[in-house]
């Protein structure tokens, strides 16, 4: 699974998901965002067993990218953008930035967060003295 966060000066923030592997104790996000280094990006095992990796990546571009786990089998992601042929044979997955990602949330500011509040409430004793 990929979910993607727009941030300021062109970034986005991926998550990187892979459901849990039976008898699979490593997993590795290999791409050309990391010159497809086995050991830049391990994946982090979850409680449910399932496996996350998060990166920050420029936005504007397509990435080509693969799961590779502790038994030398590669797995492609479910949820890409697309897929690619590559050069053995098989296909690797797209994520693509080249797309709007959904904003990053903002935070209020103190003043915003302030008038937001309620007012008090009716029959309140602040209400009364109004």
């Amino acid at each position: 699974m990929l979910h993607k966060r727009k941030f300021p000066r062109g970034k986005v923030r991926v998550i990187f998901a892979m459901p849990a592997l039976e008898g699979v104790t490593a997993v590795s996000l290999l791409g050309d965002f990391n010159d497809w280094s086995e050991t830049a990006t391990p994946l982090v095992r979850e409680a449910d067993g399932s496996w996350s990796a998060v990166l920050t990546l420029d936005a504007g571009r397509r990435y080509q990218f693969r799961y590779r786990d502790d038994r030398g089998e590669w797995h492609n992601d479910s949820a890409a953008d697309a897929y690619a042929p590559n050069e053995f044979g098989s296909d690797n997955s797209v994520l693509d930035l080249t797309v709007e990602a959904a904003p990053a949330p903002r935070k209020a500011s103190p003043a915003r967060a302030r008038s937001a509040r309620p007012g008090p409430r009716p029959g309140s004793r602040k209400a009364k003295n109004s």
